[in-house]
């Protein structure tokens, strides 16, 4: 059965990137990528506004574009909050490509992340410790981010906090 991502996954999403209807910039950068919606930023540009019906069909297929990234790349056995916390990751930092941009699968270098081969190696704890290495830009949303992702990704925390709280 193929694995998609499940309500703490999409809890973690909507918790980390909160919803916004009208495009705004990045934070870091102060202009492009420019995102709208839960975290939307493909075809983005300044001042679209959207529905929150359209943002809601984006996170679903941003979500399905990342978890098809993970279930590509991952040759080892998940479990459901690994891949949920992964999910979360890749639509936050996304793939990556070689020569512009770091990101889970590759690197400017043009080299696997250092968290994917440790994943394939079947190095799991030494793979959650990669998390915090993400910490880019150290914005204390991205800092909190990174930390929930490890979380869930060791045991769930993050899930269980949500369906209990």
């Amino acid at each position: 059965m193929m694995m998609s991502p499940s309500s703490a996954c999409i809890a973690l999403v909507k918790d980390s990137e909160g919803c916004k209807l009208t495009a705004y910039p990045d934070p870091a950068t102060g202009g492009a990528p420019y995102t709208v919606g839960w975290g939307h930023t493909f075809g983005v540009k300044p001042g679209m506004t959207i529905t929150q019906e359209q943002a809601d069909q984006w996170l679903v297929e941003d979500l399905e574009n990342a978890a098809a990234v993970v279930r590509a790349w991952v040759k080892m056995p998940l479990s459901q909050h690994q891949f949920d916390a992964l999910c979360d990751f890749v639509f936050n930092v996304g793939a990556g490509m070689v020569g512009h941009r770091d990101g889970f699968v590759w690197l400017k270098s043009g080299a696997h992340s250092t968290m994917l081969r440790l994943l394939n190696a079947g190095a799991y704890a030494l793979a959650a410790d990669e998390f915090p290495k993400w910490n880019l830009p150290p914005l204390p949303g991205i800092v909190m981010r990174r930390h929930a992702e490890r979380e869930l990704f060791i045991g769930g925390a993050f899930a269980e906090a949500k369906l209990q709280g």
